[in-house]
């Protein structure tokens, strides 16, 4: 039920806004969900992000492996271990850009000896990096939806991506890549009965909301093609805040944009704020200087405390008649 009821969802979501659209409704779908979800995300990001970031961290609580910097003649790990800003920053590159943390610690075995092991899981990672870096280059180049006449850096961006042309359309690369990494991270679930016991409904919603934005959009370049000078006209209509929604605009992109707009409502209440939370997380925006630097609690407050002398002195005889040792006769 898990998975069924979630893939259930994003179906009925759907094929709601291709009939609704293709029943008249084209400007509830077009303009007033996608104006909607877009002011559910900006709310929810902006509250989500203030409340981290108002959040007291009055000490450094870092996360780290390695050796970090002590005496000088121990060699320490620059990078998974910072002590300096410019050394954090590099680690949080490396973990925002190439997903670092994936690769340590991720699978678990159990060897011939009944030992158990700890391994790095290469298409756990392989399959995280061809979704996130091909879903990136997905909505940078629908920039080209939004201005007129289209930006240099996203026709460098499609060329790049397009760079297997053979004919036309041209074939993105980033289209092929993002279904496949979501098929992987599904199907990784699916398979395996550990996270299959451990996965809820929420875990698969947005994979299948992610595949259907993917397989739809897909679908409406290189198979069922609609009317692109349309699409723009209603994309640069929402961005000027003069929503127009022209003819002959095919139901199934309405269809397409309903899932985009529930996943920008669904982003700021769900495990997908991880893209946010990342950049906020004490545990690896820090540096790891704790033995140099000593850190004092801004939200400490005087309390009356008990001393051990204080504490020896009240009952001293009471410990010495236990033949508790006492520091002072």
């Amino acid at each position: 039920m898990n998975v069924l009821i979630p893939l259930a969802v994003v179906a009925a979501m759907f094929l709601a806004a291709w009939f609704g659209a293709a029943a008249g409704f084209g400007f509830i779908f077009g303009v007033v969900v996608p104006y909607a979800a877009a002011a559910v995300f900006a709310v929810g990001v902006g509250r989500r992000v203030m409340m981290w970031a108002a959040a007291p961290v009055p000490f450094r609580i870092t996360t780290t492996c390695g050796q970090q910097k002590s005496l000088p003649w121990l060699p320490r790990e620059r990078f998974d271990n910072p002590f300096t800003r410019f050394e954090t920053v590099v680690r949080m590159a490396l973990e925002v850009l190439l997903f670092r943390s994936l690769l340590k610690n991720t699978k678990t075995a159990m060897t011939a000896g009944r030992r158990l092991v700890y391994g790095t899981d290469p298409w756990l990672w392989l399959g995280a990096m061809a979704f996130h870096w091909s879903f990136l280059a997905v909505i940078l180049r629908h920039a080209r939806l939004f201005a007129e006449p289209t930006p240099r850096w996203v026709t460098f961006l499609q060329s790049a991506d397009g760079f297997f042309q053979v004919g036309v359309p041209v074939y993105y690369v980033s289209s092929f890549t993002l279904i496949a990494g979501l098929g992987y991270l599904l199907a990784r679930r699916l398979v395996s009965p550990q996270l299959r016991y451990i996965s809820l409904a929420n875990d698969y919603f947005p994979l299948f909301l992610l595949i259907g934005i993917g397989v739809s959009g897909f679908w409406l370049r290189y198979v069922d093609k609609t009317d692109v000078t349309a699409i723009k006209e209603l994309a640069m209509g929402l961005a000027a805040f003069a929503p127009v929604v022209p003819e002959g605009i095919s139901p199934l992109f309405f269809g397409h944009l309903f899932l985009v707009s529930a996943l920008f409502a669904y982003f700021p209440f769900s495990k997908l704020m991880h893209a946010a939370g990342v950049f906020l997380s004490p545990t690896r925006n820090l540096a790891n200087n704790n033995r140099a630097v000593r850190h004092v609690n801004p939200w400490d407050y005087p309390v009356k405390v008990h001393t051990y002398e204080e504490y020896e002195d009240e009952f001293r005889e009471k410990m010495k008649s236990a033949g508790i040792p006492v520091e002072k006769e």
